[in-house]
């Protein structure tokens, strides 16, 4: 995705793709814009907190979960806002030059990839439904004419790759910053010869 991105912005049949997109959506259609790509981009990653509410437990506690979603932000806002600056890209409708890459669209796959790795081994459709949304978002971006084609499809090939970094580098640096905090932590009953008790057990 992020490959196909870079690639639309140099190879002028990608490039003209994009083009016909915008002319078909908004140029020959020409409609009312939407804000809800700006609230849908969160979504996923809000129904992570509140399926934990609800008593369906994900892959990681409150914090943990919490601090993924963090670091993901915080690496797919240095790829997006570097990269932005650097492209320097007209947005289709007029309005700026920091078209490329789609930042709504890296959240809302972000979201939808956390949204996914959290609940995979619960179920696949919570995934599924977090992708779909994690589209929509994609697709509004065009709609609202704020996005070529090729922004959208790198927007999302940069939140799914910041989010699925973070969950592979999250337990190295838990381990090597918060090293108490790693490893399993059972409570369980002793019989000995002279009485009865409970032995606390940390597993590293």
């Amino acid at each position: 995705m992020i490959a196909y991105g870079f690639a639309a912005l140099h190879i002028d049949g990608l490039t003209d793709l994009s083009e016909q997109i915008q002319e078909e959506t908004w140029d020959d259609h020409t409609h009312r814009t939407t804000t809800l790509d700006n609230y849908l981009q969160f979504a996923p990653a809000a129904a992570v907190y509140a399926l934990n509410l609800a008593g369906i437990q994900g892959e990681h506690n409150f914090v943990d979960r919490s601090m993924i979603y963090l670091i993901s932000n915080l690496i797919m806002e240095g790829f997006v806002t570097t990269i932005k600056n650097q492209s320097h890209e007209l947005r289709p409708n007029g309005d700026g030059y920091q078209s490329f890459p789609s930042g709504h669209t890296a959240e809302a796959f972000l979201s939808a990839t956390f949204l996914y790795e959290e609940y995979k081994n619960v179920s696949i459709w919570y995934g599924v439904g977090g992708y779909l949304i994690a589209g929509t978002v994609g697709a509004l971006r065009i709609y609202n004419d704020k996005h070529w084609l090729h922004d959208v499809v790198a927007g999302a090939g940069f939140g799914i790759t910041s989010t699925e970094l973070t969950y592979w580098l999250y337990p190295l640096l838990k381990r090597t910053f918060f090293p108490k905090s790693c490893g399993s932590k059972i409570i369980v009953p002793v019989m000995q010869d002279h009485g009865a008790g409970i032995a606390y057990i940390q597993q590293f």
